[in-house]
């Protein structure tokens, strides 16, 4: 098709278009269903060379790219973890005097977001396969936007939970999209730093959450009540983010009528190849605007292991030991946190502690990629995120449950149980990586090459890739070769 110094072939470029009909010479394209199928077709017309992209192009590329969708990505995940955050800094703004929550009822306002969530996560991502990604994104984003606006005239736990089992029901299509839109727009090499870069907006919301909280603390003296003014900002300024996204984000690189047809087959070719910190800091000895001022040293101190995590997953290619070493750190603060007493004298030690323990994004992000550079075939591909989907959005439900009201303001029994899944993390992850290690000495002694445990793909192979969209697993495809 084209090399690095020529243009692509004319009669390519007037065959693209119509935006709808990718096709080589056809007339007669129906659309197929799914944007899988879709880029399988539009490969399947297309005249069997090569196209070679030269670095340059690839980096021109890869900046449309990120304009368009690793944008919407970044600042959509900031508002879906600043959204369901709210309640975190509500909680200190008089949420749960006003509408009257005692015991374990606020524990329950942040699991029924997850229990929510894990309702229609196979359907969601069979929405997200058929329907037009980024309209169906944008949708809702606005939806779940009203829906946290309407947070703001709750009066008791009743209505409470109703508008925070609507708003899991709507973010649920976050995490399934994202997966989605990685694996669609970005080579495997990318997905890492990619998905490190949306789930660092955990680090960042706490940031600028912990500003909007102490501005809104300082107003006095009106009708609404100060968490009912965060609710009804946020929700509003989501609502909006949704619209821009409907028409921001293109639903495929066959349909991003925003580029040229050369630059959208290049596109289409390079992709082919915790609700409970305040209280605790509270419970520290730190008063309440100390407490939003800490929330931006956390989010920072976030935001520093996501992107070390992203950064070293990417220069020496070690997902699983990284996620290992990352793991470490959230052991040693839990240990800190089982053995000290909370008191004066101790609230720095505990403080550090506690930041030691925000690591656990850095593994989240690890592990994602991992699963992400390691499923080959969509209809595998939606299984398996639909169950880190579930798995995540269980962990996330019962996760409040364990820091019950009578064991405040240490709650030992929930740090233990943190320690249990930390050792039982750090089994799956050694289990995992000899997995990975051992299936990809099989692929190569099939294929007759020299057994290696070599970490993913090898120069020398030169695997052409050829049957990439023919939906076949990473185990059917022999070709495939497991990063980890």
């Amino acid at each position: 098709m084209a090399s690095p110094k020529e243009p692509m072939r004319e009669e390519h470029i007037e065959d693209m278009k119509d935006v709808g009909s990718f096709t080589s010479g056809s007339t007669n394209y129906a659309a197929p269903a799914g944007i899988d199928a879709e880029v399988a077709q539009f490969f399947a017309t297309q005249v069997h060379e090569p196209v070679v992209i030269d670095e340059e192009t690839n980096k021109r590329l890869r900046r449309m790219v990120d304009k368009r969708v690793m944008v919407v990505m970044v600042v959509t995940y900031f508002a879906q973890t600043l959204d369901k955050g709210t309640l975190n800094f509500a909680s200190i703004m008089g949420i749960i005097q006003d509408t009257h929550l005692h015991g374990q009822q606020y524990s329950w306002l942040t699991t029924c977001v997850y229990l929510a969530m894990q309702v229609l996560p196979d359907f969601m991502n069979l929405l997200i396969q058929r329907l037009p990604v980024g309209k169906y994104l944008g949708f809702c984003i606005s939806a779940w936007g009203l829906v946290l606006a309407m947070t703001a005239v709750c009066k008791n736990f009743t209505g409470l939970v109703v508008v925070r089992t609507l708003l899991g029901l709507l973010e649920s299509v976050c995490q399934p999209a994202f997966v989605f839109l990685s694996t669609m727009w970005y080579t495997r090499a990318e997905q890492g730093m990619v998905i490190g870069a949306f789930y660092s907006m955990n680090g960042f919301q706490q940031c600028v959450g912990g500003l909007i909280g102490y501005g809104i603390s300082q107003i006095q003296g009106q009708s609404l009540k100060n968490w009912q003014i965060l609710f009804t900002l946020l929700g509003c300024i989501t609502f909006a983010w949704g619209l821009f996204v409907l028409w921001w984000l293109p639903d495929s690189p066959m349909r991003a009528t925003c580029w040229s047809p050369e630059d959208r087959l290049l596109i289409a070719e390079r992709g082919g190849l915790g609700a409970f910190s305040n209280l605790i800091l509270v419970a520290f000895g730190f008063t309440t605007l100390q407490t939003y001022l800490l929330a931006i040293a956390q989010g920072t101190i976030i935001m520093l292991f996501l992107f070390s995590a992203a950064y070293l997953a990417q220069a020496y290619n070690q997902k699983l030991l990284l996620a290992f070493i990352y793991t470490l750190p959230n052991i040693a603060g839990t240990i800190v946190f089982i053995c000290v007493k909370t008191n004066a004298h101790t609230k720095v030690g505990l403080l550090l502690a506690f930041y030691c323990m925000q690591g656990f994004g850095a593994v989240a992000v690890l592990n994602l990629a991992v699963m992400s550079n390691n499923v080959a075939g969509r209809t595998k591909q939606v299984i398996a995120s639909s169950l880190v989907f579930i798995a995540w959005a269980l962990g996330n439900a019962i996760g409040p449950q364990v820091f019950r009201a009578n064991d405040a303001p240490r709650y030992i029994r929930a740090f233990i149980a943190h320690l249990v899944m930390y050792g039982l993390q750090l089994a799956a992850i050694v289990i995992l990586r000899v997995r990975l290690m051992r299936l990809n000495v099989l692929k190569r002694r099939a294929q007759a090459l020299e057994p290696t445990k070599a970490n993913g793909e090898l120069d020398e192979e030169n695997i052409t890739h050829t049957r990439a969209f023919d939906d076949l697993t990473d185990k059917e495809n022999k070709d495939f070769r497991y990063v980890y």
